[in-house]
């Protein structure tokens, strides 16, 4: 009699080992009176990095309309002679403005390869409840990506499903009210001009007061 065989795995089969687990390389920033959550996937590969921080890919422009909208020139945050973003610059104003940063994904498998949500397999989330937690004068979110956007909005059941371009849903955390905002994506992947998306960012900031006169 034959001894019963264990079927293979399709990547056993393959002769190819399943994608390697990653850790989320960088500590939440979380300035002590930020009044926005900015939430995104997790990080691309470190080969993509310009820097060792958030939004990291060169060619990303979330730092570029950053510039755009709070000193009117995209190119404020941008190291163009060594294809960097100036991170101390950045970071500190951040902390000024009262902008926090984080992911939604905690441990992750990139199933292809590559840094596109779709390629990306969530295996831990981030304690977004301890995020909050840690912002008690948090009074908006902002999910960049549609998978950043269906994990939050899982977690804390909040229907989006007829929410516009720069509008926000209302939801609740432990007594407090927040909102939860829908931006473009900064990714070029994501067709449309940077203007117009800085456009969207502007209107959220003045909202949530971010914007002084001196901004707009």
């Amino acid at each position: 009699m034959k001894p019963e065989t264990k079927p293979l795995s399709v990547p056993e089969a393959a002769g190819v080992s399943a994608p390697a687990i990653e850790t989320h390389p960088f500590e939440p920033f979380l300035p002590r009176d930020a009044k926005l959550l900015m939430l995104g996937t997790f990080p691309p590969a470190p080969r993509r990095w310009s820097m060792s921080w958030y939004y990291p890919n060169f060619i990303n422009d979330m730092w570029r309309i950053f510039g755009h909208v709070f000193f009117g020139d995209r190119l404020h945050f941008v190291d163009e002679a060594n294809k960097t973003f100036r991170l101390d610059d950045l970071k500190a104003f951040l902390a000024q403005k009262g902008v926090a940063l984080s992911d939604t994904a905690l441990r992750i498998r990139r199933t292809k390869g590559t840094a596109s949500d779709k390629d990306l397999e969530i295996v831990e989330p981030a304690d977004l409840d301890a995020m909050l937690r840690a912002l008690p004068g948090c009074r908006a979110v902002l999910t960049a990506g549609q998978l950043a956007t269906r994990v939050f909005t899982e977690h804390f059941a909040i229907d989006v499903k007829h929410l516009a371009m720069g509008g926000f849903a209302e939801f609740g955390f432990e007594g407090r009210r927040l909102r939860l905002y829908r931006m473009p994506s900064s990714s070029r992947a994501y067709p449309m001009a940077l203007e117009r998306k800085a456009a969207y960012y502007q209107k959220m900031f003045n909202e949530i007061g971010l914007l002084d006169a001196a901004s707009e």
